[in-house]
């Protein structure tokens, strides 16, 4: 044996050993391919994100720095915690939650915004620790579970829609078709075409091939989707990431008069995570006979810690992405995906550059056909009964409908409760889906 075949057997026994690839099913390439994919398919946040904040006049460049951090550190406390393959960023509508409800809305500066994002992360570990969380979660019902699985299918395939310009704002029904004789339009059928060629002919790493061959396509004149290349280094600055770091203010956000808003947050956060880690930890396959998620205390405990450590970086609540279910319809399966994922973002600090050139019309394909592989787990719901149905489909419509995993489970809970007690078949529910429930419902009129 060579010194470079056993280098590389060194390799290979060390992820073998950490990340128990043999017995997940799972094998390097096909975790480094799940990684590269999830990662194509979130990286936007890092331009995205910077964007939302400085409207909250926070430092662009700044925030950059911080939502790249925030992503890397976030991801890899998942990936050895739990051996997952979920990817954790600054989540979208809870970063316009911060910037335009909480500190242009209340006039709270964005540094006490930063302390109540930091505080909720303080509370979520609490209920991590106490396993409050991980029984949620466990406790919601097989047809509440493989509706959340579904409803995000639909929310993430109506966000590629939106991205690429093939579903648009209409002031008389509210959405409507785009043109699709648009660049961006042209740019995203063809990734979805070549997308669903590729699936069908089971070849590796179908979404990634197909997000390469749509920013390649987006570069021909006429079409000019892709952005211009301008270079590939860019070194980031540290006054600019020390102008948003470590700038939170605790003690302006424990005033009584943010309760409300810290609450608002917590319930948030709290449903939208664990909507994220059912819905793909289903679709991964890691539900238990009885719906249940093994290591679930130790994936919330993960969303919590980086949601605090965000807060400290300079950056709105970090959480588990939905986007993960791109890389584990590749095949991920481990934390081997986090990894690499996190590996990719603190490159892009460097190549921030290169990974502009990406536009969304390309990665608009892989988020619509992760949509429909979502949608398989509709065949786990009982439709013959209706008191499983009509909470599943209310609770899986609503998720597109309202813009929000969150407000879909809270329709979801509330109508499965109430309508399994009116048709007598309480028995159906349980104490822990109850109280969830009636907090639902106080929280529409007190605090949505």
């Amino acid at each position: 044996m060579t010194k470079q075949q056993g280098q590389a057997t060194a390799d290979a026994s060390f992820f073998q050993k950490t990340f128990k690839l043999r017995e997940n099913n799972t094998n390097f390439k096909t975790e480094i391919i799940a990684g590269l994919t999830t990662f194509m398919t979130m990286v936007y946040i890092i331009f995205v994100n910077p964007n939302i904040l400085a409207e909250a006049g926070m430092n662009w460049n700044g925030v950059f720095i911080a939502t790249i951090l925030a992503s890397v550190i976030g991801t890899l406390v998942m990936a050895f915690s739990t051996n997952y393959p979920f990817a954790l960023a600054p989540g979208m509508g809870l970063n316009a939650f911060f910037a335009f409800s909480i500190v242009l809305g209340m006039q709270v500066s964005w540094q006490v915004a930063l302390g109540i994002i930091f505080l909720e992360g303080l509370l979520f570990i609490v209920l991590s620790i106490t396993n409050f969380r991980s029984t949620l979660v466990n406790s919601m019902p097989m047809a509440l579970k493989s509706s959340i699985s579904a409803g995000i299918g639909l929310f993430i395939a109506f966000i590629g829609f939106q991205n690429s310009g093939i579903v648009v704002a209409d002031p008389a029904t509210y959405v409507g078709l785009g043109s699709l004789t648009d660049p961006d339009s042209i740019v995203t059928f063809f990734g979805l075409l070549l997308a669903g060629v590729l699936y069908a002919l089971k070849v590796k790493g179908a979404l990634l091939w197909s997000i390469i061959a749509a920013t390649l396509l987006g570069m021909l004149p006429g079409l000019d989707v892709t952005p211009s290349f301008d270079g590939i280094f860019a070194i980031p600055s540290m006054g600019d990431f020390t102008s948003v770091a470590f700038q939170l203010d605790i003690a302006g956000a424990l005033n009584l008069g943010m309760i409300g808003v810290i609450l608002s947050l917590l319930i948030v956060d709290l449903f939208d995570t664990a909507g994220t880690l059912v819905g793909v930890a289903n679709q991964a396959g890691y539900l238990d006979k009885d719906g249940n998620l093994p290591k679930a205390d130790k994936a919330l405990l993960s969303d919590a810690v980086a949601t605090t450590g965000g807060a400290l970086l300079g950056t709105s609540t970090t959480t588990t992405y939905i986007e993960s279910a791109s890389g584990v319809s590749e095949g991920g399966r481990t934390g081997l995906v986090g990894l690499t994922v996190a590996v990719l973002f603190l490159l892009s600090l460097f190549l921030m550059p290169l990974v502009g050139m990406v536009p969304e019309a390309a990665t608009a394909p892989a988020l619509i056909v992760v949509g429909i592989l979502m949608m398989r787990s509709v065949t786990k719901i009982n439709w013959e009964d209706f008191g499983d149905a009509l909470p599943a489909f209310l609770c899986m419509v609503m998720m597109p409908f309202s813009y929000s995993i969150s407000d879909g489970i809270a329709v979801g809970f509330v109508s499965y409760s109430i309508l399994n007690i009116l048709i007598g078949k309480k028995e159906k529910t349980n104490a822990m889906v109850n109280i969830v429930s009636i907090i639902f419902v106080l929280y529409f009129i007190f605090l949505h």
